[in-house]
């Protein structure tokens, strides 16, 4: 099994040839989970965006599994952050809302994917959005300066969730929020997925059982804790053939939604 340098050398590697590869294909590249010679098409992960105020284009990779802008009630004049911010997806959404007198902060640990945000923020023009390089396990943010913390199948890929939701607690003020979509599982995973490469770089290797990430949260203090959303997601059997034989391809599929995206908000008291 990796160690968590490795998965973090790993997901950079990955999704900063993501970012590169979509200036030549137009996100065609784009996918959560297996970004790798088994390619999915993300669209098994992702929600679609289009029609959704504040939202570009170009900013979209298609690497989300929910929508956490629908259910995190963004204020005007509030001040926002973007864990794994990407090309500025969320980002860009979340400033429709946040309007003129607020502020967005985009983290990203991919200088590939920063480059990419500040390059759709120059042709935009948006002077109160800041994208910033760093790992969400130790946030460049300061203490109690954030209302609300919003993530997209992004924590998942983090090796230390325990550390990532306390960074998470430390930024936000008394009072804020978060609103995160990510990807749990309802079973343990067949050993050959957990080890596959593809897996760490997408958005299945990385994650907790659904219990132990609700766990997490609870530990850290935060309240008011909700499920808003859950779908299913299904990894097709051509993928699965990559890594399973078909006996532990029936098997693995005897379970009941084995991989699903949640998304969850919680407040800080």
């Amino acid at each position: 099994m990796r160690n968590d340098k490795e998965i973090k050398e790993l997901v950079k590697e990955k999704y900063g040839q993501i970012a590169r590869d979509s200036d030549k294909q137009n996100s065609e590249s784009g996918c959560c989970c297996g970004c790798g010679p088994y390619t999915i098409d993300y669209s098994v992960m992702s929600d679609d965006y289009k029609g959704i105020e504040g939202y570009i284009d170009d900013a979209d990779l298609g690497l989300g599994c929910g929508l956490p802008t629908e259910f995190a009630n963004i204020k005007a004049g509030e001040t926002v952050l973007d864990l794994g911010s990407g090309a500025g997806n969320d980002v860009f959404i979340a400033r429709r809302y946040v309007g003129e007198t607020g502020r967005v902060i985009g983290v990203d640990m991919t200088q590939d994917m920063i480059d990419k945000a500040n390059e759709n923020k120059r042709k935009l023009n948006y002077y109160n959005v800041d994208f910033r390089l760093g790992e969400i396990e130790n946030l460049p943010v300061d203490n109690d300066s954030v209302g609300l913390v919003i993530s997209n199948c992004v924590l998942n890929l983090v090796p230390n969730k325990q550390k990532a939701f306390s960074e998470i607690f430390r930024v936000l003020k008394s009072g804020g929020r978060f609103c995160i979509s990510d990807i749990v599982l309802n079973t343990i995973l067949p050993e050959k997925l957990q080890s596959a490469a593809e897996m760490y770089a997408g958005c299945v290797a990385g994650a907790l059982q659904k219990s132990d990430y609700m766990s997490v949260i609870k530990s850290l203090g935060f309240s008011n804790i909700q499920i808003v959303k859950e779908k299913n997601i299904k990894i097709p059997s051509s993928i699965l053939m990559n890594y399973l034989d078909l006996n532990e391809i029936d098997e693995f599929k005897k379970h009941l939604n084995p991989i699903i995206s949640i998304t969850i908000t919680a407040e800080k008291k």
